[in-house]
């Protein structure tokens, strides 16, 4: 019936100019990271909690992982749920320490994360890493690179340098570029006497930090913005203005990355794309959904999802823009909750690459806006169902919620017994 489907969808796609074969191909190696603290609620492995900085997990759903071994063993089932290409996005706090050693995060080294890159390699996946600049005794009073306290700075920048160079391992063991994600929470709950000394700290911390020695081609540091968080609600240092001046100040060794829970309620990132893109060669985005903020929902296959996908392809910019998931959902089964967000991308991809976007520029281009209206709306009716399902039976996967019958027994078998 898949093939029987796929046939019939394949002539009506080719009518419109669309090879589905060939999106199909393409999409099947094109990198996508998945996050690794969907699985334990933001934690990690070098303190026992509580989160804070500025975030918050909600629920307290059955079968969260401990340990590493848990934390990969969830991952793994993930990943045979999941068509595509992967990266794994590791966070500094996942760092696994052996015979009872450890070291502070501004000392970590890249033998801290070898199980990390033994597990990314065996599964012929790339990886991405964040350091953590949350959940931490030396956020003093909410702040880390933007404190007025130079010792609590210098332990923020110490960090930031040693998960360059972690990263910079990174690429070099698995043969793929890392984007490394500079992100603090620093900021204020109420209304501050002075906004321009905080960020000033913050831009010469990240200066700082981009200063450790690293190959541009194999490194990609970021800056991410974020408009408030929890606790820090009037206030924070690391705006998008903020983010986007520092990179393109500083464009030879960094890029532009944007969360789209990240922005003010009436923003979306979908537009957002192709503006970064006429002045970046790359950008990188965290794919979240924001529920009235930014409160990290799981990715659907919602409205803005496909806008933001669609940017991607209608700019060419499948190969400018890494693409990773980031939010963390305990109030539902965790290995569903990725699972379903991973496919929901990879949905908003394959629709965006076999929707007539060349035939819907030139209407534009024309001017002829009313065809423009009708033929953007006959193109959510093409069969994209039935691309999906041949898409994700070559992955070797399934196409429809048969896979949720794997969640539920590995829940059985697994989760309910931690």
């Amino acid at each position: 019936m898949i093939n029987k489907s796929y046939e019939l969808a394949k002539e009506i796609y080719a009518a419109q100019g669309i090879d589905t074969d060939a999106m199909i191909a393409k999409l099947k190696n094109i990198p996508v990271s998945l996050h690794c603290w969907q699985g334990d609620d933001v934690i990690g492995f070098d303190h026992d909690g509580p989160l804070n900085g500025g975030i918050q997990t909600t629920g307290n759903y059955p079968g969260k992982a401990t340990t590493p071994e848990q934390l990969m063993a969830d991952m793994d089932k993930v990943i045979s749920l999941c068509p595509g290409a992967k990266k794994i996005n590791v966070h500094a706090c996942y760092a696994i320490f052996e015979n009872g050693e450890f070291v502070d995060r501004d000392k970590l080294e890249p033998k801290h994360f070898k199980k990390w890159v033994e597990f990314a390699k065996e599964r012929g996946c790339g990886l991405d890493f964040n350091p953590t600049f949350f959940s931490h005794p030396m956020q003093k009073d909410g702040l880390t690179l933007s404190s007025p306290d130079e010792n609590v700075r210098k332990f923020w920048i110490e960090h930031g340098k040693a998960c360059i160079r972690i990263s910079e391992y990174f690429a070099k063991e698995t043969g793929m570029p890392c984007v490394m994600n500079i992100w603090t929470g620093d900021g204020f709950k109420d209304i501050p006497a002075d906004r321009m000394g905080p960020r000033m700290r913050y831009k010469e911390s990240i200066e700082e930090i981009l200063s450790e020695p690293y190959d541009f081609n194999l490194v990609k540091p970021c800056v991410e913005s974020k408009v408030f968080g929890i606790g820090v609600e009037s206030y924070t240092a690391g705006s998008a203005e903020f983010a986007l001046s520092i990179v393109a100040a500083n464009s030879d060794k960094c890029i532009p990355l944007m969360d789209n829970g990240h922005y003010h309620p009436t923003e979306v990132v979908s537009d957002k794309i192709p503006a970064l893109l006429c002045f970046f060669p790359e950008i990188a985005l965290h794919i979240t959904r924001g529920v009235r903020w930014d409160s990290d929902h799981v990715v659907l296959f919602d409205d803005e999802t496909k806008e933001m996908a669609k940017e991607i392809v209608r700019c060419d910019a499948l190969d400018r823009a890494y693409m990773a998931l980031d939010y963390f959902d305990a109030s539902i089964n965790r290995i569903s909750a990725w699972t379903t967000g991973f496919r929901s991308w990879q949905k908003a991809l394959l629709q965006a690459m076999c929707t007539p976007n060349a035939a819907l520029k030139a209407l534009q281009d024309e001017g002829n806006f009313t065809k423009l209206m009708v033929m953007q709306e006959e193109a959510k009716m093409l069969p994209f169902g039935a691309v999906w399902a041949k898409y994700c039976e070559e992955c070797g996967v399934a196409g429809d919620a048969s896979w949720y019958d794997e969640i539920e027994k590995y829940e059985a078998e697994v989760l309910s017994k931690r």
